[in-house]
């Protein structure tokens, strides 16, 4: 940016990226995605299909796409979904069509996704994929997060306690990984990592147009 706060590279076409933060359930993943994209208009967020309930602060159509395990397979077996994972017992999906749509606007999406949905995003999206890790600053801040927002029962807590050390040993095939101390802090890492990914040669595509009338004076 110039002294005015002003984007040099705003007026060149650019390719959108697929940027995934993942976390044992926690570490503030969709905390730290909410805020990414209060602070980011432009980026979109990938509303992913869950077979799960709602949880009372999630609204169908902001956080989640609800719907019951038929209407899962019938999706899934059209190949309407970029990945699909099962965590806990329910079932979740990335639709293939919105996120194609914004891509191709040069618009940036954001997931919130566990590990495996990331591998298969890799598999089949390949560059166009950022991927954060997350991590808490230790389990006992983990374990005091989960009860904090009041979301699950105590013996549902235990499980994702028990699941986090298996979810975090997945930390290496993330492109950053974040240890999450404060949200103002991992914030700002986020948005220094979007940034520079911004930047990046390959999704700048209106480069050579840019340089071809920066030689010729035009």
């Amino acid at each position: 940016m110039d002294h005015n706060g002003l984007n040099l590279h705003e007026n060149i076409t650019r390719r959108g990226l697929m940027m995934v933060l993942s976390s044992p359930s926690g570490a503030g993943k969709t905390t730290l995605a909410r805020a990414l994209l209060d602070n980011n208009p432009s980026m979109k967020l990938s509303v992913s299909h869950t077979t799960r309930s709602p949880r009372p602060n999630e609204r169908a159509g902001r956080d989640y796409h609800f719907c019951n395990i038929e209407e899962f397979e019938t999706l899934k077996e059209k190949g309407e979904f970029l990945e699909t994972a099962k965590v806990f017992g329910h079932f979740y999906g990335t639709p293939k069509v919105p996120v194609q749509t914004a891509l191709s606007q040069g618009q940036d999406v954001l997931f919130d996704i566990d590990w495996q949905g990331t591998q298969q995003l890799g598999q089949h999206m390949g560059e166009q994929v950022v991927s954060i890790f997350v991590l808490p600053p230790s389990m006992v801040e983990l374990e005091k997060r989960l009860y904090k927002r009041s979301e699950d029962a105590s013996h549902i807590i235990s499980l994702r306690m028990s699941q986090a050390a298996s979810e975090m040993s997945h930390w290496a095939e993330y492109d950053y990984v974040i240890i999450n101390h404060s949200l103002e802090k991992s914030l700002a890492s986020i948005e220094s990592i979007l940034h520079a990914e911004r930047l990046k040669r390959g999704r700048q595509i209106g480069l050579s147009n840019f340089i071809k009338t920066l030689v010729s004076g035009e």
